[in-house]
């Protein structure tokens, strides 16, 4: 019997599980989670006859050894910092690995050990990066092969909930890593506009959001990400004079977000002394530098600092936080960004009601036989606010474990590492897909 360890059984987990699970029952297969939270790992298995979920503490390398030396193939569900570690035994044990994180600068350095080997590493078959970067690969491959010159690659993908069933002015709420929402952008954002280089840094990046149509979602509003180029080379796109990914949110939120980013309570590089000590509010009067005292209220103070009226959009979502309550933030030296990090995974948590939805869209425009088109493509999916699994969990794990399932069959390449980036990839995935309801429409114009 083949073994899978799955590490790590947070929110974006389920669907993975659930998946490799279901094909462990049909291919006489045996799945083991572990977690360094027991209790989640033996929930995520739910008593299942192929399945296992156990304890786990992965920073330590013997107990890593001792569950990895079991397996055939390690899938890492780990925050990205964390994977090299896992892969570094990987190569040890001669194990396979999957991953949904980016194959960063690091595992890339560790090829030539993984070809030696040899050894399988298949990174990248989440959402970003997965689906949004071979979504968009099979569309410019699709256009290259019937002759098109492609003249702009524009993606954009964002974890949303639906404005209709949510009472959050922000219109949003974490269906994702709540950490990694709140340091997004930070650095600086590049991408590629008709051949020139564009730089965007994090205090310019929420100012002035692009606005763009999204099919069966009206208009939205998009910032750049923070690295479209990046991973250019790998996936063919150098010859491309207009590249720029970008994340997608509903209209107002950039707004407010930039209005946090102002105020200082996104930054995460210092600590805030005392700040057990401290009150929501008296965060944000510490941050009233140059801002006159007088007769007026806090909220009229921070409205002034933001030039903003104190019945605005922004000041309501502000508001709505709970950031001018006299609430103890109940944290000891903590950086603004976890501060407000704290402070969101309470109010931005998905309620039982609540209906998460992922986007993305792909608008490719190409020279084709003396016309100029342009190709759309989207997808757009809705979490069941009756089930556990959410859309960002579908998104993010299907892929994966069909990348599983796709190596314990022999239907991939087993050597060094692969990124999703050619038909053997892409095409049974993005197949397999349509089953859970994850396809793509399409549009073609000339323009």
């Amino acid at each position: 019997m083949k073994n899978i360890l799955v590490i790590g059984a947070g929110r974006s987990s389920i669907s993975v599980i659930n998946y490799l699970l279901e094909q462990a029952k049909t291919h006489q297969w045996f799945v083991t989670v572990a977690d360094a939270r027991p209790d989640q790992a033996l929930e995520r298995v739910n008593n299942h006859p192929n399945g296992r979920g156990t304890w786990l503490e992965v920073l330590n390398p013997n107990d890593r050894k001792d569950i990895m030396m079991r397996a055939d193939v390690v899938v890492s569900l780990l925050p990205p910092h964390l994977h090299y570690r896992v892969a570094r035994d990987c190569i040890k044990y001669n194990k396979k690995l999957v991953t949904n994180a980016y194959v960063n600068r690091d595992l890339y350095r560790l090829n030539p050990e993984i070809i030696n080997a040899p050894l399988f590493f298949m990174g990248e078959m989440g959402l970003d990066p997965g689906l949004d970067y071979f979504s968009a690969q099979k569309l410019v491959n699709e256009i290259r092969e019937k002759g098109g010159k492609i003249t702009s690659l524009r993606s954009y993908t964002g974890g949303l909930v639906n404005a209709t069933n949510s009472e959050n002015p922000w219109k949003y709420k974490f269906s994702w890593n709540p950490r990694n929402m709140i340091i997004a952008g930070q650095g600086i954002s590049q991408y590629q506009i008709k051949g020139k280089y564009k730089y965007m840094s994090y205090d310019r990046l929420f100012k002035n959001p692009i606005p763009i149509e999204v099919p069966e979602m009206g208009e939205m509003e998009s910032y750049a990400d923070r690295d479209s180029l990046l991973f250019r080379s790998e996936y063919g796109l150098d010859n491309i004079p207009t590249l720029k990914r970008s994340t997608l949110r509903h209209k107002g939120f950039c707004h407010a977000w930039d209005a946090l980013i102002r105020l200082g309570l996104t930054d995460d590089t210092y600590p805030i002394l005392e700040s057990n000590k401290m009150t929501y509010r008296d965060l944000l009067e510490a941050y009233l530098v140059g801002v006159q005292d007088g007769n007026t209220s806090l909220k009229d103070r921070i409205a002034q600092s933001l030039g903003e009226n104190i019945d605005s959009p922004v000041m309501e979502k502000l508001d709505w936080l709970g950031l001018f309550e006299r609430r103890k933030i109940n944290l000891n030296r903590a950086t603004p960004a976890r501060i407000l990090g704290k402070l969101l995974e309470d109010k931005w948590r998905l309620a039982p009601k609540d209906e998460d939805i992922v986007v993305i869209m792909n608008v490719v425009k190409y020279r084709l036989r003396g016309k100029n088109y342009k190709h759309t493509n989207h997808m757009i999916l809705k979490g069941d606010s009756a089930s556990e699994e959410t859309a960002m969990s579908k998104v993010v794990g299907l892929p994966v474990g069909i990348a599983v399932k796709l190596l314990m069959e022999g239907r991939i390449p087993q050597k060094g590492i692969q990124v999703p980036i050619t038909k053997e990839f892409y095409e049974p995935t993005l197949e397999e897909l349509k089953g859970y309801g994850i396809h793509f429409k399409d549009k073609v114009e000339v323009i």
